[in-house]
């Protein structure tokens, strides 16, 4: 017997006849997973296999996506050669005759129509590097100051609640490991089980651990489910929310006085304002209790440390950011921030959505979290980049408004790397009409999206197996993701790409980079003494420590771990309360009798953003092939809509068909849309252009729609 099961393993050990590990992180959520692909080569077959490896953040857990996001990387369909649109139809030709082609039309445009026809699409799924190449490519080989990237649609209201607020930004004030010792946790707008399923263990822990978590949210989730109150809110109403448990808070005397005393400003007038209010009123507005109202503000406000979480279900409306603002009272009003196991979170959307919006991408922006119209901050970036500081544009506008001044014609031809917004942005109907206005668009992306379609040209990008950098992720912890998988055909880093356009365009002097190091370290320089201070982090470092949270201003800095210990980051070390009002700047939509119901969007478990990258994955696909609309049954009946029947959802901008799907779950006055898909199942169709007056972020979590069934019963 023993000698049968020698024989067995011998000729196994033949059949695997190399085995190659190839370390790297996930390309999906802002947790960046680390993690290492196994590639075995078996006779004339390959095997593949992920697996966790161990870091600060995720401690070798990896979920659904992680575990199969080689699938999208190594499938047939990948980009391997430039595609150059040929009477409607893409046709292979040489990386010379692409640029050449850039050259000739990015000039032509220019030569036309002024440096500001060309604009600049960036991405928050790129690593550091490249997003800080883009924003030097688009003002300094381009000289345009349209620049602006998908970000903007994801994380733009948390970052400019928490700038205001605290003097500056970084997703997360507390690392994660902090998270099992608080008392009490918000979680506001945010499915966590689904969208971030790694980063649960931390939330369990607490649990386990006694603390309180409250839920706030339309739909029950397996967020919600874990949580101890389930706050089911009306869509749109969390501003109102957030006033109403600051009433409690002041009212029932849960604040922190000598915290407010020696640091924050605007506290008498925010209080004035919250005693003003009526409770009940509150209540009716939100839809949620009263009862419940005051459970949760005494359950906080009581507790000695705390922490709140927001995510896109509060930050992605027409009054996120100062949405965002009003729980960020909540924390100065009770003191619970700047000390252990007290803070915020804002819970990252994209893979690299903090460091992609802290270098220079965002229309307002330059590296390090400067400030394109601080004059001081133009002539520190210029010396770096060795211009002058009048040669740097000024601010351009956000994506969506971009996209407007498209279809007006003000801009005439773009660079888009690694994004879709097509599907990704509001009124998408619009949008797709405004792209095929351009004289010349140039999509960079490892597949033929949606968006890429309407190209006259596509460059093949690396994937994240294949391109080494440095992403941040969602507590600011800055990580290296090592890239040893070759490149298919000839496909290129972001990096190289933007570096060889540049040349072509007689700039390749200010692009002369051979590694995505080397180009870290002009970054590291370009954000010595800014807000966000990566001078101290070095790919040796990363290598060694596994990450570095930010800022970290010298080689001999360990990170900073908790921000605002001793003070803010305003000129005064003070934080800024401030006013919310329950009723939005920009009106939200509301019901009516023609449009009877909410609409809110979101993700599900087993999709990615726009889905190019995960319906690509048979695993992935397989779980949810198609979008859906999740109903109340008691509203399904009333609308005559069986359970898994195609539905009809119809807004003031389109319509679009998905299948039903009844849940008891959700508010009887909503229904609830994932995003990830295009054509007639793109819920961004039927979402408003109206945008946060502050952040420019698009109203995406509240539209009013009307349904009906297909075919009736």
């Amino acid at each position: 017997m023993t000698e049968l099961l020698l024989k067995y393993f011998r000729t196994k050990q033949q059949e695997v006849q190399s085995e190659k590990v190839h370390d790297t992180q996930c390309p999906y959520c802002s947790m960046q997973c680390k993690m290492q692909l196994i590639e075995q080569s078996i006779v004339s077959r390959k095997k593949y296999m992920t697996i966790g490896k161990d870091n600060p953040t995720s401690e070798g857990r990896l979920c659904i996506k992680g575990m199969n996001a080689h699938q999208h990387a190594l499938h047939s369909d990948r980009i391997k050669y430039p595609l150059l649109k040929v009477n409607g139809e893409f046709v292979r030709i040489s990386w010379e005759q692409a640029l050449n082609h850039i050259k000739e039309n990015f000039t032509k445009i220019q030569m036309e129509d002024g440096l500001n026809a060309l604009a600049v699409y960036g991405s928050a799924s790129i690593t550091n590097e490249e997003a800080y190449l883009l924003g030097k490519f688009a003002r300094v080989a381009l000289k345009t100051k349209y620049i602006d990237y998908n970000g903007r649609l994801c994380m733009s209201a948390a970052a400019s609640a928490a700038s205001q607020t605290f003097g500056m930004d970084r997703g997360f004030t507390n690392s994660l490991s902090e998270i099992p010792s608080t008392r009490c946790i918000i979680l506001a707008g945010t499915n966590i089980a689904e969208c971030q399923p790694t980063i649960m263990p931390y939330f369990e822990k607490a649990k386990e651990n006694g603390a309180y978590i409250i839920a706030i949210d339309p739909r029950e989730t397996a967020t919600t489910k874990m949580a101890d109150l389930h706050l089911k809110v009306k869509p749109g109403t969390d501003a109102a929310l957030a006033n109403g448990l600051l009433k409690v808070i002041v009212e029932e005397n849960y604040i922190d006085e000598a915290f407010i005393q020696e640091r924050a400003n605007g506290f008498e007038e925010v209080k004035e304002h919250v005693s003003s209010l009526n409770l009940e009123e509150i209540a009716q507005m939100t839809g949620v209790p009263v009862e419940q109202i005051r459970k949760a503000a005494v359950m906080f406000g009581r507790e000695e440390t705390g922490m709140i979480f927001t995510a896109r279900g509060v930050e992605q409306q027409t009054d996120g950011s100062i949405a965002v603002r009003n729980f960020l009272n909540i924390l100065i009003a009770t003191g619970k921030i700047g000390k252990p196991y007290s803070g915020y979170g804002a819970i990252t959307g994209q893979g690299n959505g903090q460091g992609a919006r802290e270098h220079g991408q965002k229309a307002d922006q330059l590296p390090g979290y400067r400030v394109i119209e601080n004059e001081e901050h133009r002539a520190y970036i210029a010396s770096v980049w060795g211009i002058s500081k009048d040669a740097l544009p000024r601010k351009g506008v956000s994506a969506y408004e971009m996209i407007e001044k498209i279809h007006d014609g003000d801009i005439t031809g773009m660079l888009l790397m690694c994004s879709n917004p097509v599907v990704s942005n509001p009124n998408a109907n619009f949008v797709k009409e405004a792209l095929k206005k351009l004289k010349f668009l140039v999509a960079v992306d490892m597949f033929v999206s949606e968006t890429a379609r309407l190209a006259d040209l596509i460059l093949p990008t690396s994937s994240y197996l294949e391109d080494e950098g440095t992403m941040t992720n969602l507590e600011g912890r800055v990580t290296l993701r090592e890239a040893s998988y070759p490149c298919p055909g000839e496909a290129k880093h972001d990096w190289q790409i933007i570096c060889d356009i540049a040349r072509v365009l007689g700039k390749g002097e200010y692009f002369s980079f051979s590694s995505a190091e080397e180009i870290f370290n002009e970054l590291r320089v370009a954000s010595r003494g800014g807000i966000a201070d990566y001078y101290g982090i070095t790919y040796d470092r990363l290598r060694k420590e596994g990450g570095i949270l930010w800022p970290c201003p010298d080689l001999a800095h360990k990170g900073t771990k908790r921000l605002f210990e001793t003070s803010f980051a305003h000129p005064d070390g003070k934080a800024s309360m401030v006013v919310v009002s329950n009723n939005p700047t920009v009106p939200k939509e509301q019901p009516s009798e023609e449009f009877p119901l909410y609409l809110t969007t979101g993700r599900v478990m087993s999709h990615y953003l726009t889905g190019v990258q995960t319906r690509k994955s048979p695993s992935l696909a397989a779980r949810n092939f198609e979008s859906f609309m999740e109903i109340h049954p008691t509203t399904a009946l009333k609308y005559h809509i069986p359970d898994h029947s195609l539905v009809k959802i119809e807004s003031r901008r389109g319509s679009i068909v998905v299948r039903s799907k009844w849940s008891e779950a959700i508010r009887h006055d909503t229904v609830f849309v994932p995003f990830h898909w295009d054509g007639s199942q793109n819920v961004n169709r039927l979402v408003s252009k109206e945008l946060d007056p502050t952040c420019r972020m698009p109203g995406f979590k509240v539209s009013a729609v009307k349904v009906s069934p297909v075919v009736e019963f």
